[in-house]
């Protein structure tokens, strides 16, 4: 099979341009080719004209190397269809791995070990996702927060409530399993060769319920409302956890391997592990505030005449700087005609995070504007001092905000001039639990603050509007990732054996796909393990 790159086409081109276009580039008759796969398609707006750039796969009538040799171009390259194979299992264990948390990390650990035969025991703390949607919306129409049940616990983990985003900076082959995955238990195919892919909340929550019912087919089995409150050790090794249910009794699971995929709100989860001797480090992350624009600005900022092409969807953006004498600001996990939602675990926290539908048809565009956070910035030395920070910022915002799990925002244009803001302009807030227009910089630490400012304009600069002066900007972004690194080894296991720290919450991961692979790992770490 030959891979070709960069084939462009004009937004109102089909399939069969991708294959008249294939063939000009391999210098063959079309007739000739006999399959053509499409493996990645991006829109470039460039230069004033948006054009589709496809990737397409091709199988070609005759000896694909001789063809190969003939080219003088690095357009074209050989591939191989990619496969993904479960390692043959080395466990000599009779006793469950044990998988707690069910977000990406986890719900993919615990598929690999079901395929395997290892029938994995999986602990939820949070509901299924069915209920944990009710528990979600009750909250947000009455702000009665349920703190095992809500936007961060709860089947399929964080990620369930955000844009469904698959983008990915890993390079590990084991993402397109994920993606394929994905696609088998429901999720659009164009995720398969989209090279900004998402699924959308609405789409994703059928997608984790799938998973979850192909690994209880396969002998697993899952316990929602089920927390990990203590993890037994004996001689530097794993022997069991105790789990706490719903009616608050507690019971030992006998385990030997345990699978620690708990996500990167689970506090109370980590401090246990702190005190029973496990390695950890403080580990940078960033803090910020979600920025809100008309989604109409900015499809005209990037497509310009196209902005009503039925081929494009909502547009989106990527931008990052580094100003002067400041650190580096970016946006992230930015959701086109989506909201900017109430995401508070903890009760006298906010917490904002963004999410959008597959159709991505709201109004406002809105993304994360974040700095990033040293630990030389956290309070003091202690493993677990992120955690105080997030907490702290997090809880002066909901002060700010009334005590109601209103959230402070301000506008862009009273940010940059370090003035409160009174009222709303042109941008209506999505928050669901409502903002109150405050002063955010008194949540956000300083240094936060100040390159926030001087990121804004020079963000301006690459996408003309985006300091507009009534954009809304909604505070505190402080979960983005974990503030805490569990140490493993190459085995993926910590000082205490049988414990494999997995996924955003241990510190290896930075989204739902790379959560997703670390969570194949892991698996194939306990597969692998003989003892």
């Amino acid at each position: 099979m030959l891979r070709i790159n960069e084939i462009k086409l004009s937004l109102d081109s089909d399939f069969s341009d991708i294959e008249n276009e294939a063939a000009k580039a391999l210098k063959v008759n079309k007739n000739r080719i006999l399959k053509t796969e499409v493996f990645r398609r991006s829109v470039d707006c460039r230069k004033g004209e948006v054009r589709f750039v496809y990737t397409a796969d091709v199988t070609v009538d005759g000896d694909e190397d001789k063809i190969l040799a003939s080219l003088n171009t690095s357009r074209v390259s050989k591939c191989e269809k990619y496969s993904y194979n479960i390692p043959l299992s080395k466990r000599k264990s009779t006793l469950p791995p044990v998988v707690a948390g069910f977000g990406p990390a986890g719900m993919f650990a615990a598929l690999i070990l079901a395929r395997s035969g290892h029938c994995p025991t999986v602990i939820e703390r949070g509901r299924d996702v069915e209920s944990r949607t009710a528990d979600v919306n009750r909250f947000w129409s009455t702000r009665v927060l349920d703190e095992t049940s809500n936007i961060q616990y709860g089947e399929g983990g964080a990620g369930t409530f955000s844009d469904g985003k698959l983008t990915t900076g890993i390079k590990d082959s084991r993402c397109r399993f994920v993606f394929e995955e994905f696609v088998s238990h429901g999720a659009p195919e164009d995720i398969l060769y989209n090279a900004k892919p998402h699924i959308g909340t609405d789409k994703l929550k059928g997608v984790v319920k799938n998973i979850r019912e192909e690994i209880i087919s396969l002998g697993g089995t899952v316990l929602f409302e089920t927390q990990l409150v203590n993890i037994i050790v004996a001689n530097g090794f794993i022997h069991g956890v105790t789990v706490r249910d719903k009616e608050g009794r507690e019971k030992d699971i006998e385990t030997d391997s345990l699978i620690l995929s708990i996500g990167h709100s689970a506090r109370d989860t980590i401090e246990m592990l702190y005190g029973k001797g496990i390695n950890m480090m403080q580990k940078p992350f960033s803090v910020g505030a979600r920025i809100e624009h008309p989604q109409e600005m900015i499809n005209d900022c990037q497509y310009g005449k196209y902005k009503n092409h039925p081929k494009l969807k909502a547009a989106d953006y990527k931008l990052a700087c580094h100003p002067p004498h400041g650190r580096g600001a970016y946006t992230f996990c930015m959701c086109p005609g989506g909201t900017v939602v109430c995401a508070s675990s903890k009760e006298g926290g906010v917490v904002t995070n963004g999410m959008s539908e597959y159709a991505r048809n709201g109004e406002n565009a809105n993304s994360a504007v974040l700095v990033g956070v040293e630990p030389a910035d956290f309070p003091d030395e202690h493993p677990l001092s992120g955690f105080r920070l997030q907490r702290d910022i997090e809880e002066k915002a909901f002060a700010l905000g009334g005590g109601d799990y209103t959230a402070p925002a301000q506008l862009v244009g009273d940010f940059l001039e370090n003035r409160k803001s009174t009222r709303l302009g042109a941008v209506k807030p999505t928050f669901p639990t409502g903002v109150a227009m405050s002063d955010i910089s008194t949540v956000l630490p300083k240094k936060v603050v100040d390159t926030m400012r001087d990121a804004l304009v020079q963000m301006d600069k690459k996408l003309p509007g985006f300091a507009m002066a009534e954009a809304v900007l909604t505070a505190p972004e402080t979960r983005s990732s974990s503030p805490v690194r569990i140490i493993r080894d190459e085995f993926y296991q910590t000082n205490i054996r049988g414990l494999y720290p997995c996924g955003e919450g241990a510190g290896y991961a930075g989204g739902i796909v790379s959560a997703a692979v670390d969570g194949v790992k892991c698996a194939e770490a306990v597969l692998s393990d003989e003892t």
